[in-house]
């Protein structure tokens, strides 16, 4: 039997969004910037699924930028504020000893020269330690570039963030806050509305506007994304975890944000994301969006399924909180055995799951998101996720569990550092 247990890493193609793709990968093959009918037909599809996706936010078409994935979408919305910011710092008037007026491409050697009077100030981001690491190491870089200064909030044991530890954190030169919707590890489901809702009471009082930004890549198949419910300001999809191929998704950016681009050589996405569009993508993740469902009982109650089955295993402990996750996802830790080592038997038995996150599956580093939560070396490493799709079936579950009974049992008794 093969059982594919890793949606959470990428989940396979709805028939129904291959069906919506297909002809715009033959016959409906026009460049959406041509002005023939090829380039018409082209134009059309993307403003259809620009519109599904608009619904799907609740917000309007003009508001949705296409990208090339979770990652292009976090790093816009993270470095396009950022630049945005030191933008309009740098849009200062400065005049020279004579007092003639200084032209903008000028800003720079005029700051050398009038120190005291920059009004140039760091801008702060607040983020927590669980995010994805195209969060995480966006927010690092730009701290190693000295471009902004960073607070990297903590979790509780079911890895929480506090909304008060958010507000805490908030400084005069806070310009952005971006927390994850729904882990991707342990699927815990963040406080999103409650965090927008302090962030919106804090800007009644501010001149600079904090923006808010929530990666949404696990979360947008199973929760409400309703930007104006949960009061953000930008908010990321990708179409590889909601049944659409890989290469394709989207930011929620409000009309009234500023972002400055990270590419340049074109005005497609409103000069946002420059280049050819994705036809065939965009055409898919419109139709995926569309068929997300609002049922996601069987996918629950074969979760729970799994996790009563393992926990029936001697020294197992859940990482996360099932009763606040997003219901495909299963984390759990088996004392005494290395997760990579529970990987390969999986594998062999035709069992697909992971260790962390997809992006990190290389590393031998123990889960940042489970060392925020309990800073054990040892619970981290002996962790698997688990993360179910709609077509998984009860079968599959009762061989995975009969599987694991076998392999940790089997792995513990060549142990060192496990004690029965």
């Amino acid at each position: 039997m093969r059982v594919y247990l890793d949606h959470a890493a990428t989940s396979p193609i709805k028939p129904e969004v291959l069906g919506a793709m297909e002809s715009y990968l033959k016959d409906k093959f026009g460049n959406a910037s041509s002005i023939h009918r090829w380039g018409q037909e082209a134009r059309k599809a993307i403003d259809e699924a620009r519109e599904k996706i608009a619904k799907f936010f609740n917000c309007e078409p003009s508001e949705i930028i296409f990208t090339s994935g979770g990652t292009e979408s976090d790093n816009l919305a993270i470095l396009g504020v950022v630049d945005s910011f030191r933008d309009s710092s740098l849009a200062v008037t400065f005049h020279d000893a004579e007092g003639a007026h200084l032209a903008r491409h000028k800003m720079r050697e005029a700051q050398c020269m009038l120190k005291g009077q920059l009004r140039l100030q760091k801008p702060h981001l607040i983020t927590s330690k669980i995010e994805h690491h195209a969060v995480l190491e966006t927010c690092e870089y730009l701290e190693k570039q000295g471009l902004a200064e960073v607070t990297y909030i903590g979790v509780d044991k079911d890895g929480i963030v506090d909304p008060e530890d958010i507000k805490k954190a908030i400084k005069k030169n806070t310009i952005l806050i971006t927390i994850m919707y729904a882990n991707n590890e342990v699927g815990t489901i963040q406080p999103i509305r409650e965090i927008g809702k302090i962030i919106k009471k804090e800007n009644r009082k501010r001149e600079n506007k904090i923006i808010f930004h929530a990666d949404a890549v696990q979360a947008a198949g199973y929760l409400s994304c309703d930007v104006l419910k949960l009061h953000v300001h930008l908010m990321t999809i990708a179409g590889h975890k909601i049944g659409a191929p890989k290469g394709i998704g989207a930011l929620y950016i409000r009309k009234e944000i500023k972002i400055i681009p990270r590419l340049h050589g074109g005005a497609q996405e409103y000069g946002l994301r420059p280049g050819t569009e994705n036809v065939a993508g965009i055409v898919a993740l419109g139709k995926a969006v569309e068929l997300i469902s609002s049922n996601h009982n069987q996918v629950k109650k074969l979760r729970n399924k799994l996790a009563e089955g393992l926990l029936k295993i001697k020294d197992t402990k859940i990482n996360g909180d099932l009763n606040n996750s997003v219901p495909h996802i299963l984390n759990i830790s088996f004392k005494g055995v290395e997760g990579e080592s529970i990987l390969l038997s999986l594998d062999q038995e035709g069992i697909a799951a992971s260790t962390g996150s997809a992006c990190t599956s290389g590393s031998l580093d123990p889960s940042h998101v489970i060392m925020a939560m309990h800073n054990d070396p040892i619970r981290a490493h002996s962790s698997v996720r688990f993360s179910l799709g709609e077509k998984t079936t009860r079968a599959e579950i009762d061989y995975t569990i009969k599987k694991m009974k076998q392999i940790i049992k089997r792995l513990r008794s060549f142990s060192p550092t496990y004690k029965k």
